[in-house]
This record gives C-alpha cells, structure tokens and sequence, in this order.
C-alpha cells in the first residue's frame, strides 16, 4: 500500500472520524461518492493453516483472534472458513485450509501498523511464510 501520494497527483486532508486523512484527487471523487457514507478502508487477510509440524487448530485461531485481533480491532472483524490453493515450488497444486479476515477501518497509520503487527504475530505463532493482505477503497455505515 503506498503511503505517498504519486508525482503530479493533488493531494489535500480532510477529517473523519476525528482523523486527519490525507486523499489524492482520485481518492476525492470516491469520498464524494460515499453520499452518507463514511469513506473506509476494507482490508481482508488470508491466513494458511498448514504448517510444517501439522496444522493450527481451531482453538489456537481463536485465541490468535482473541489476544492478536480483537484489541487491535476492537469494533470488529468478519471471520470465515476458505480453502486455499496455489502452485508449489515444484509445480505442485497445493492446497491448503485457510482462515480469511475481513476489517473495515480507517486509513490511518495506526491501522496499518495494526495490521502488520498481526501478520508478523501470526508468521511466528504459526511458522508460516506469509499472509495474503489485500486492502481496498469502500464506503462504510455505520
């Protein structure tokens, strides 16, 4: 996610939410958009369960949840059951139980540390190479 606004694009600040936000002149006419809506970032992570001694249980992602998530995210989270599925380092398909995380928050750096902090709690709990982080622009009502 770029944390700078590119060569040429404006870029000014609004509040919401009682945080300063930074928006290039694309991101404005989004925000517009939102009508009543509040202008949110919807970031959603894929966690594997596999690891290299068997896999993570069910009670140990709801602990993860519990103690990694939930206080840094404490307003809420969509949590569901996927199966992941992708080419080996020798050409293998391999697959593999997957746990994927919804957040809507806002764009903030908070929120972006937040969400680097429970990849890398997640990485060393459950020996893992890495968590798919994929975060878009929506508009949220709360």
């Amino acid at each position: 996610m770029a944390a700078w606004v590119g060569a040429g694009a404006l870029a000014f600040g609004m509040v919401v939410g009682g945080v300063t936000v930074h928006v290039s002149t694309a991101q404005a006419a989004a925000v517009q958009s939102c009508g009543s809506a509040a202008p949110q970032h919807k970031t959603t992570l894929y966690f594997g369960g596999a690891r290299p001694k068997g896999s993570v249980s069910e009670l140990e992602w709801q602990i993860f949840l519990r103690d990694e998530v939930t206080p840094r995210f404490p307003n809420g989270m969509t949590v569901w059951d996927a199966e992941g599925q992708w080419r080996g380092p020798q050409g293998e398909i391999a697959h593999e139980r997957t746990k994927v995380l919804l957040l809507v928050h806002p764009d903030t750096e908070t929120a972006r540390q937040a969400i680097r902090a429970v990849i890398d709690r997640y990485r060393k709990a459950f020996d893992q190479e890495s968590v798919l982080w994929e975060t878009s622009q929506v508009c949220a009502a709360f």
